[in-house]
């Protein structure tokens, strides 16, 4: 991670803060027992990444695939993470379903009264823990993904970004990135991400940076 970041210093005025994306439930293709569609991660596995992050001066961002169960209720579930000062949490709509849907078949969504509800949870925790400003991430790669985006509220103590998903050619995720940020709120700061495989090709340091607006998180796949 630190060796990637150095690429990057040179195309940005701030400094680059290494961080770990990681995945803390995943979308399943069956059931479970609680019928969500959703598993968490080990929890010792979790911990020791999240623990080994910390000392290594890395950020980590815990990524949710809710399945039917909804975001804030995932959430508090790793509260004890998230009270740790170099956590922060992202949502990924995706794998939101609803009522007959199928992961793999459709493309789930999120409200933005669901997002408010879990930053504002979030918020509270910052406040009442006396944290640093968290990082609060919501993925899309589809309009429809985020349903009443305009009505996301801004919290205290979170830093809001909008991840753009898309993979593909150069023009392509360019085109995507374009529309995402279209009639975004302005609290919300855009995000990239890179794809090692599905990406024609990834695109270097330079060019990632080189999107307007710059992103202000690039992530890898």
């Amino acid at each position: 991670m630190r060796a990637l970041a150095k690429t990057y210093e040179p195309f940005s005025e701030e400094p680059i803060q290494p961080a770990f994306e990681m995945i803390a439930t995943v979308a399943s293709a069956d059931a479970g027992p609680d019928g969500a569609y959703s598993r968490p991660v080990k929890r010792d596995r979790l911990e020791e990444w999240v623990d080994g992050a910390g000392e290594a001066g890395i950020h980590v961002i815990l990524d949710l695939q809710t399945g039917f169960e909804d975001f804030p209720t995932q959430a508090k579930r790793i509260e004890d993470l998230l009270k740790r000062p170099h956590v922060g949490l992202a949502l990924d709509p995706e794998w939101r379903l609803r009522p007959g849907q199928k992961h793999m078949r459709d493309i789930g969504q999120v409200t933005a009264a669901e997002i408010n509800e879990t930053s504002a949870w979030l918020s509270d925790l910052v406040a009442s823990e006396g944290l640093p400003e968290k990082l609060f991430v919501l993925h899309q790669f589809r309009s429809a993904m985020i349903e009443q985006r305009s009505e996301i509220v801004a919290r205290e103590g979170l830093a809001f970004l909008l991840h753009a998903d898309g993979h593909g050619t150069h023009q392509l995720k360019k085109e995507t990135y374009s529309i995402l940020r279209k009639n975004l709120p302005d609290h919300i700061r855009m995000a990239w991400k890179n794809f090692y495989d599905e990406d024609k090709p990834m695109m270097t340091p330079e060019q990632t940076m080189a999107n307007d607006p710059k992103p202000w998180l690039v992530s890898f796949q």
